[in-house]
């Protein structure tokens, strides 16, 4: 296999390399099965397992989609797709979901005939054990495709590793009912069918929501969100990041967008040099291109302190709002500035920011105070 993967130009230790390797591994596996079903069903003159190697060549397909995708995926970025083509990834998941849909349907509209028109079994001990042993394989490939995928994030291998598994099921609730034929003489074929065509349609349409819903954009993940909040907030002169946004234009590429709250005190020229290096070190360790706003902030002062107290005592009292940020007094001009946080079933901003106007009037009645209110882009 080793030979192979190297005549193929395949490292398994990178992403791109793993994504080929399991998908190339799946394909060979598949067809391999399938010859041997075909060969042995032949020779035992059986059609179910004839129709059993046939299934597992189909299910190469997925494997090959999957291998054809990582390469385009994995295409230098141009003119016409500055961040790459790695969305096709998820079109290759997507195109994998749909195959196992139209699977399951045909599965269980065959099922469900066979309730009302009950065909005569054909079935010996011989091609349990070929199903049997061809289950176990599949289920192994199953398991080791989907570990595999989610050690490199990619839907693609999990959506191929759940085919395989589901294949390994399907033929699990054959054996069992076979084995209810040959020593009961009950058929109960039909509504065996029709749980695992159920089971295939599930992981079908599991698989299909969380492909579209990524396709759509997804809020950050958190895990990643906080890494990067972490990393931000650390930065000498950042006093807080705030409104991160990550756009995913691939599992492994992103661009984003976030604000910071620096001193006032700072000029533009010191700031600089700080962020324009954060920004590379972002973009070394994740990958993501990252643009900063910027809030001046002034933290020290006594009215600052007094205002920020009056907010959080405000926010406390409103569990629509999920936190207050870039707060800033300017003397000059004698405008208050303010963001607010709100969760996704406030909708009404407009009165989210009259009820805090009028309650900031109270203690600042001849100040402008000037209130932006946003949801948080993180799940």
């Amino acid at each position: 296999m080793n030979g192979i993967l190297k005549l193929l130009n395949i490292d398994m230790k990178t992403r791109e390399g793993t994504i080929s390797g399991v998908s190339f591994l799946n394909i060979a596996v598949n067809l391999i099965i399938a010859l041997f079903k075909v060969i042995v069903g032949v020779l035992a003159s059986s059609i179910a397992i004839i129709s059993e190697g046939v299934n597992n060549a189909t299910d190469a397909m997925s494997s090959v989609l999957t291998f054809v995708g990582n390469k385009l995926a994995n295409r230098k970025r141009d003119a016409k797709h500055p961040f790459g083509y790695g969305r096709v990834e998820y079109l290759t998941s997507l195109a994998v979901s749909i195959i196992i849909l139209v699977s399951g349907g045909e599965l269980l509209v065959n099922a469900v005939k066979l309730v009302f028109e009950p065909e005569e079994l054909n079935i010996s001990y011989f091609s349990l054990i070929v199903v049997a042993v061809t289950a176990v394989i599949k289920f192994m490939m199953g398991n080791y495709t989907i570990a595999q995928g989610k050690r490199v994030g990619s839907d693609g291998l999990e959506a191929i590793g759940m085919d395989c598994r589901n294949d390994s099921f399907i033929s699990l609730t054959t054996i069992l009912s076979a084995l209810v034929f040959l020593l009961f003489g009950i058929s109960i074929d039909a509504f065996a069918g029709i749980f695992t065509s159920v089971m295939v349609l599930k992981a079908g349409f599991e698989i299909l929501s969380r492909t579209i819903s990524e396709l759509l954009g997804q809020p950050a993940d958190r895990e990643l969100a906080n890494t990067l909040y972490h990393e931000i907030r650390s930065t000498k002169g950042v006093i807080n990041a705030v409104d991160l946004i990550l756009h995913n234009y691939g599992p492994e590429t992103y661009s984003g967008s976030c604000n910071l709250e620096i001193d006032h005190n700072y000029t533009i020229g010191e700031i600089y040099d700080v962020l324009h290096a954060l920004q590379i070190r972002i973009y070394e360790e994740y990958h993501i291109a990252m643009v900063f706003g910027i809030y001046a902030v002034d933290k020290d002062s006594e009215i600052s302190k007094k205002l920020h107290q009056q907010i959080a005592d405000y926010v406390k009292k409103h569990e629509h709002i999920r936190s207050y940020h870039a707060v800033y007094f300017d003397k000059q001009t004698d405008r208050i500035y303010c963001d607010l946080v709100v969760d996704f079933e406030t909708n009404d901003f407009e009165s989210v920011i009259c009820d805090f106007v009028a309650y900031l009037k109270q203690f600042y009645p001849d100040n402008e105070i000037l209130v932006n209110v946003d949801t948080e882009f993180v799940s």
